[in-house]
This record gives C-alpha cells, sequence and structure tokens, in this order.
C-alpha cells in the first residue's frame, strides 16, 4: 500500500492594508458664504477686526483675527479701530477620537480536497495599525456689519478636518487655510458653498 501524501499546512499571514502606510487624503476645508447683495463692496474702504460678541479677545484666537485681518487688507480694505465696517470673528475648535468599527484580528479558513489527499489554508489578518489619530476640527466664522447701521451685509463660515498632530492643525497655518479659503473671490455669490483644497 501506497502512503497517501499529504499537502503542507499553508498558513500565510496578511497583514491588514492599513500597514502599507498609506495616509488617507485630507478632507477640503468646506464654506458657506451669503451676503447683502444690494450693498456694494469697493476697495480702500475700511473695517475693524475685532472678537465676535460673546468671543473673549484670547491667544487662542489671536491668529484667526490676524489672518482674517490679513486677508481683508490684501483685497484692498483698511484695518483701522473705528472702521466703517466691523468684522466679528469667532472660532471654535474640538479635538475629538474616531471610533473604530473593525476587529483587530480575522481569520478566514479554506480547505480543499484533491486526488493526492487534502490542503488546508489558512489566511490571519491582523489589524496593527492602533487606534486612528485624534481629529482636530475647527470652524472659523466672520460676519461683517455696517457701523452706520449695525446690520449684517456679509457673512460666512469654514470648516477645517484634520490630524490633530498635522502641521495643518497648528493655529496660525490653520487661521491662514481657512481665512484664504473664506474671503476667496470675495464677497462671492449669495448662498453659495464650495470646498477648497487643502495645502
Amino acid at each position: 500500500m501506497f502512503a497517501k501524501r499529504l499537502k503542507p499546512l499553508i498558513l500565510p499571514l496578511a497583514l491588514s492594508p492599513l500597514m502599507a502606510g498609506c495616509a488617507a487624503p485630507l478632507e477640503p476645508i468646506s464654506v458657506t458664504r451669503f451676503h447683502d447683495e444690494a450693498h456694494e463692496f469697493t476697495m480702500e474702504q475700511t473695517i475693524a477686526v475685532m472678537p465676535a460678541p460673546g468671543e473673549q479677545d484670547s491667544l487662542e484666537l489671536a491668529p484667526y483675527i490676524a489672518a482674517v485681518r490679513t486677508v481683508l487688507q490684501r483685497e484692498g480694505y483698511a484695518a483701522t479701530n473705528a472702521g466703517q465696517y466691523r468684522v466679528e470673528v469667532r472660532m471654535r475648535r474640538d479635538i475629538w477620537q474616531p471610533g473604530k468599527d473593525r476587529n483587530p484580528v480575522s481569520v478566514g479558513v479554506g480547505g480543499s480536497t484533491g486526488s493526492y489527499g487534502s490542503g488546508l489554508g489558512v489566511g490571519v489578518g491582523i489589524d496593527l495599525s492602533g487606534p486612528p489619530p485624534e481629529q482636530a476640527t475647527t470652524q472659523l466664522s466672520v460676519v461683517i456689519r455696517d457701523i452706520a447701521t449695525g446690520l449684517s451685509i456679509w457673512e460666512g463660515r469654514a470648516n477645517q478636518r484634520v490630524p490633530r498632530k498635522s502641521p495643518l492643525a497648528m493655529p496660525e497655518t490653520s487661521a491662514r487655510l481657512l481665512a484664504d479659503a473664506l474671503f476667496m473671490d470675495f464677497p462671492g455669490e449669495n448662498g453659495e458653498s464650495f470646498t477648497v483644497k487643502q495645502k
């Protein structure tokens, strides 16, 4: 009698694709804007940039006020302490930890038979990526008011989401990116929403 030859036991280790080190692409900054269509925005008007009512004039808010002032000066507005327009700046930042909706280890077993016996294949998927990185979500909101009437003539908000440890999450960089996106092609179309790639 001839002894049946057994196929060798195969144990391939299939590492999770997360081990490949491919970083997820950054979400673009989302922008929404509204303005008084009857108002005429002209160059060389004066603005006073300040914290919005209820906001503290803090070190945390300072980079965002500076970024808004810079971008409006670039648009041709002169910044003074008592301008024709009051530019109210508000910033909110949240730090949060995304949840994980997958199991850290998954095992798949497949069997096969043939004329020379049976074979057994085992695939093991191990997620060694660890917990997802903390995220920083920052919103910059700006209202421009006509000081003479107290009415809002322009409002906008821009939202950024990046990993907390990303260089783009640093206050000065975040403020510049959000302000540039918010005032792109100022004053823009009333009621428009769009996204701007982070770079």
